[in-house]
């Protein structure tokens, strides 16, 4: 399926967005909305080795990690964009609010849908750079790989990884993924 604008209003904002029915999975990007699909199984599994890797190494830690919660990018000004990424990691435990992260995470990871690829891979990369999110992961379940970009002076700088060995986690001192295991389902 591919991704799908709401039409029935050309500009949505987060108030708006908590009034939608909590059964539909809904992104707000400068104010369009876009339906999203519900994850595969082999998506679900990348999405709970990697939180399980990342929640094993920040027990006893200040940051966190969350599975798709809802982020709002830019929750102090036009409040007009919420991104639902498989995984997050926050060390500001100001930003966690009872529904939503408020403001950039310190680490986002996006696991690609054939019917989001280009989105999550264009749109959301532009999106988390401009938000200031410091460590955006894109893992690609088709192609097995893993595409770290990391945040300097303001651009992304790239490093693709294979399906063997791991792979460090720039804001996490001494965390490496382990990506043999995330892609081993």
């Amino acid at each position: 399926m591919a991704l799908q604008k709401l039409k029935e209003k050309e500009y949505y904002t987060y108030s708006d967005y908590c009034t939608w029915d909590d059964s539909e999975r809904w992104e707000l990007i400068d104010g369009v909305a876009y339906a999203m699909a519900p994850p595969s199984i082999p998506h679900q599994g990348i999405s709970v080795e990697l939180s399980r890797q990342l929640s094993n190494f920040l027990q006893d830690k200040p940051c966190r990690v969350y599975t798709t919660p809802g982020v709002r990018l830019n929750a102090d000004a036009a409040d007009d964009t919420v991104l639902i990424p498989d995984i997050v990691v926050v060390c500001d435990k100001s930003k966690i609010g009872e529904k939503t992260i408020n403001g950039a995470p310190d680490l986002v990871v996006e696991i690609l849908s054939p019917s989001t690829k280009r989105f999550d891979v264009l749109e959301k990369f532009l999106q988390y750079q401009k938000a200031g999110v410091l460590e955006y992961w894109v893992i690609d379940p088709d192609i097995k790989t893993a595409t770290s970009h990391i945040l300097n002076n303001n651009k992304y700088i790239t490093t693709v990884y294979g399906d063997v060995g791991t792979a460090p986690v720039y804001i996490l001192e001494n965390f490496e993924i382990d990506l043999a295991k995330v892609f081993a389902g």
